[in-house]
């Protein structure tokens, strides 16, 4: 894939978590952009299945494949999804 398709979709991620999207376990758009999200970095997940609001910009997402990851914002503004 190349850098530009997954720049724009990080950013869409982004785009999304900041807009203080609901975070309800049947948020289809939010489960789809985390999905997405860890799937760009590189982490094995296969699907979110439940998420849950830690903070601003911050959640903790809960994979099908029994992988929890929280997903958040580094100091220097990148998106990090972190395995639990």
């Amino acid at each position: 894939m190349s850098k530009h398709i997954r720049g724009c979709a990080v950013i869409i991620a982004l785009a999304t978590l900041v807009a203080g999207a609901s975070l309800a376990a049947d948020d289809v758009p939010l489960l789809k952009d985390l999905t997405a999200v860890i799937a760009l970095l590189g982490a094995p997940c296969g699907q979110v299945v439940n998420a849950t609001r830690l903070g601003d910009n911050d959640h903790l997402a809960v994979c099908q494949d029994g992988n929890r990851y929280r997903v958040y914002l580094n100091a220097e503004g990148r998106v990090v999804a972190q395995k639990q």
